[in-house]
Formats: structure tokens, C-alpha cells, sequence
């Protein structure tokens, strides 16, 4: 009778640890997430938005995930904008309202929160491959901010030194800028491949295509469009490289990748048929390509018209991981339901445009309003007495849905949409810190443009 009694208690521990067991296996992994991103690579750069140029990874990716057609930067140029893209907030909230250089001591302020250190309290092996660009000083550097691990150059490519670092350590005082991008590659495969078990997210801001442009000998030559083509062509190489692994591993039903860029093309590149080009707030100088793949849960072969920010992809990553919010007000929004295709649009707040701190634009779905732009043309001779940010005399209003390079001001038709955009932004305003508002109020006090509307070249 015992022995019976223990027999069953035998099979029903095993049915117990049976049942745990499936249990277990039955619930899903922690996602992973990678996000790469490009440095000056235009709107109309890639395959799938229209170019010329060879990208048939990416292309593939936009056919198997989604393909965002309004996706804006925070900012026109690089240090801004990846404070944003870290953080889901204003870049000049978080005490980045410039491009940084070697010279400078400083980063993201003290108290914010980036998406790595999100993810780490969570448990996520993290690692930051490419241009870093937030501050190259200890405090400042991704491994002070959330990452495991680092490899690249912690500014821009045309700065000196261009040091290479690896985690702290400066491992080349002029990194060779035609190894890069392989280089890159394949510490970013590695770490996929030594994390496969673990929840991972891999943020790898590529250099390129900033200049001074480089491919390698595999590239090199190789493209119809010259040197740009070469990199580009590269670039999409490095993506391919990434969906290899992701695949070998079994992981990419498991991993979320994202693709964009920091802004618009520089002195190379296109903008697509957009105005406007890097360090400008006009929409080629803004807006930016923006993919997004995962099979099974990313709507396939789909192309979102809907108007989203690259400050959006820290709420939805967090919602997607079940990953705590910062404790910080957040500018990005969760677009999970775009993703996912259960939304054709989502609605959002008025968004607006900074370069440094000036609020020289804002955007209400497909409204533009202009307030204010530089006496010179972005990038080219300071005017004597120094390029300033001059107010307009009238804002201007560009329908983006009829009228996508911004050619055709219509506030004097539609003054009650200015006014709403107008009213929105004063408030809107009053959350930022003492020093925007008050270039805020300087601006729209201060000396109006002598130019008639519109009068800047594309």
C-alpha cells in the first residue's frame, strides 16, 4: 500500500514538473532590439524610398516590415538628434541643443535616461557600435550611459583626433576610415551571436555616409553613383550582415530592427523630392527614412503615411519590452499600433522644430508652420554681422499633403489653422526650460526677415 502511495506521488511530481516545463518553453522571450542608425543619409538615399542607389537588404526589410514615409528627426544635425533618439525627449530638454566637438566637455544631462539604461535595469545585454557623438569624456561615454560595451568613433568622422575607441580605451588615434564599416559589422555580428540566449539590444549608429566618405576594397568603385554609392552599398551590406545573423540564430522572429537616420544629406546624397537638406528645418533637412521588421508581428510589405518622430522609438520599445518608462516626461509617443498595422494613423501633439534653440518650425499632421529661419543659407558664408536666426514677418503655412517641397504658402487661406498651430506651440513652449522660452519670446519679438516668403533655395 506505501509503495503505491509513493508510486503516485511519483508520477504526479513528474506531472507537476512536466506541466512547469511546458509552461516555461510555452512563454515568450523577452524581445529583442536593434536599432541602426545612419549619419547624414537622406530621405530618397534607399531603394524602397525611390533612389537609385543599390539597397536590396533594406528594400528587402521594407517589403517584409513597415515603410514610414513622415518619420522626423528631432533636429537637423547629428549630437540633437541622438540625444533625442536615446532619450524620446527634446533635444533641448536634455542639454543637447548643439553639435558637440573634441573640444567639449560636455553630454546628456545628468538624470537622463537613456533607452540602454532602460533596457539594462531590465536585464538586456547592451552594446553601442558606431558614431557616438553624446560626449567623448568618461562621464559622457555609452558605457557611462547604459551599454555593456563600445566600439566606435564618439564623434563625427570629420572632427580630429578621430580616435577608434573599444569600451574607453583609444585603440587608434586616427581610425582608418576604410574599415569601418566591416569592422563594425562584425562586432555588432559577434555580439548577436554571444548574446543569443540573453535579451539584447545592439544600438549601431553607423558613420557613414558623413564625410569624408570611405568604403572598402569590396565597395570601393563598385557603384554607378561614385564614392556615396559605394557606402551606401556598404551600409546596406552591414544590414544584410545583421539579418544573417538574426536568422542563422533563429532570433528574427524575436527581434525587433529598426533603421533610420540622424537627418537629412549633407553636400552628397538626396533628400528625395523634399526642400532642403541637412541643418535645415525644412523637410529635407528633417525628415528621415524609417523601417521597421519583425516578421510575424511587424505588418508586412506595409507603407505608413501617418506622421511619427524618432523620439517615438523609445516609448514604443519600452511598451513592446515591458520595459519601465523613464521617469522623465516623455516627447515620443508609443506608435506600437502602427507597427502592428491595427492603425492607419495615430494622433499626436503638435511636433516641433529646433536647430539649437530656436523653434523655427512646428507640424500638425500635414500643416507646416514656418516662424523663423537664418539670414544665410545652412553650411555656406556667414553674412556680415554673423548668421542669425531671424523671425519671419508673416509665418508661413505649407499643406505637405498637396504640397510636399514646401513651394506654396497658403496661411492666408487657412488662418484659423495657423492660429491653432500658433496657440498650440505657445503652450507647448511653457514646459521647456527657462532658456527656450526665453528665446522663445526673443524670437517673436525680434527683427523680422527681409525676404519674401519662401525665398530660400531648395
Amino acid at each position: 500500500m506505501v509503495v503505491g502511495i509513493q508510486y503516485v506521488a511519483m508520477l504526479s511530481r513528474r506531472t507537476f514538473l512536466g506541466a512547469a516545463a511546458a509552461s516555461l518553453a510555452a512563454q515568450p522571450k523577452p524581445l529583442n532590439v536593434i536599432l541602426m542608425y545612419a549619419d547624414d543619409l537622406g530621405w530618397g538615399d534607399l531603394g524602397c524610398y525611390g533612389s537609385p542607389l543599390s539597397t536590396p537588404h533594406l528594400d528587402q526589410a521594407a517589403r517584409e516590415g513597415t515603410r514610414f514615409t513622415h518619420c522626423l528627426s528631432a533636429n537637423p544635425v547629428c549630437s540633437p538628434s541622438r540625444a533625442a533618439l536615446l532619450t524620446g525627449r527634446y533635444p533641448t530638454r536634455v542639454g543637447v541643443p548643439n553639435v558637440l566637438f573634441p573640444t567639449d566637455k560636455t553630454g546628456l544631462a545628468d538624470g537622463e535616461q537613456t533607452l540602454a539604461q532602460l533596457l539594462k535595469a531590465k536585464g538586456y545585454k547592451t552594446q553601442c557600435v558606431g558614431k557616438w557623438h553624446l560626449g567623448h569624456l568618461a562621464p559622457h561615454l555609452p558605457t557611462y550611459k547604459g551599454f555593456d560595451n563600445y566600439l566606435g568613433i564618439p564623434y563625427s568622422n570629420d572632427m580630429s583626433p578621430r580616435w577608434l575607441m573599444d569600451g574607453e580605451k583609444v585603440i587608434e588615434e586616427q581610425a582608418t576610415l576604410e574599415t569601418l564599416t566591416p569592422r563594425y559589422t562584425e562586432r555588432a555580428v559577434r555580439f548577436i551571436e554571444d548574446n543569443k540566449s540573453s535579451p539584447f539590444f545592439l544600438y549601431f549608429p553607423h558613420t557613414y555616409p558623413h564625410i569624408p566618405l570611405a568604403a572598402s576594397s569590396a565597395f570601393r568603385g563598385k557603384s554607378p553613383h561614385g564614392i556615396y554609392g559605394d557606402v551606401v552599398s556598404e551600409l546596406d551590406w552591414s544590414v544584410g550582415q545583421i539579418m544573417q545573423a538574426l536568422k542563422k540564430h533563429g532570433l528574427d522572429r524575436n527581434t525587433l530592427f529598426l533603421f533610420s537616420s540622424d537627418n537629412g544629406p549633407w553636400f552628397q546624397g538626396s533628400p528625395g523630392h523634399l526642400r532642403g537638406r541637412k541643418g535645415m528645418t525644412w523637410e529635407g533637412g528633417v525628415r528621415v527614412p524609417l523601417i521597421a521588421w519583425r516578421p510575424g508581428h511587424v505588418a508586412k510589405g506595409r507603407v505608413c503615411h501617418s506622421l511619427v518622430s524618432t523620439m517615438d522609438i523609445v516609448p514604443t520599445v519600452c511598451a513592446m519590452t515591458g520595459t519601465t518608462k523613464p521617469t522623465r516626461p516623455l516627447d515620443g509617443i508609443d506608435i506600437t499600433p502602427l507597427l502592428t498595422g491595427a492603425k492607419a494613423e495615430i494622433d499626436r501633439d503638435v511636433l516641433l522644430y529646433f536647430d539649437n534653440i530656436n523653434v523655427q518650425c512646428a507640424r500638425s499632421g500635414n500643416w507646416k508652420v514656418h516662424f523663423s529661419r537664418y539670414n544665410n543659407v545652412t553650411y555656406s558664408p556667414a553674412p556680415a554681422g554673423g548668421r542669425k536666426n531671424i523671425r519671419l514677418k508673416n509665418p508661413e503655412l505649407y499643406n505637405l499633403a498637396k504640397d510636399p517641397d514646401e513651394s506654396f504658402d497658403v496661411a492666408t487661406e487657412n488662418p484659423e489653422v495657423l492660429k491653432r498651430i500658433i496657440a498650440r506651440v505657445d503652450e507647448l513652449i511653457k514646459g521647456f526650460p527657462d532658456e527656450i522660452q526665453k528665446q522663445y519670446e526673443t524670437q517673436k519679438n525680434g527683427p523680422l526677415s527681409p525676404s519674401p516668403a519662401g525665398a530660400v533655395s531648395r
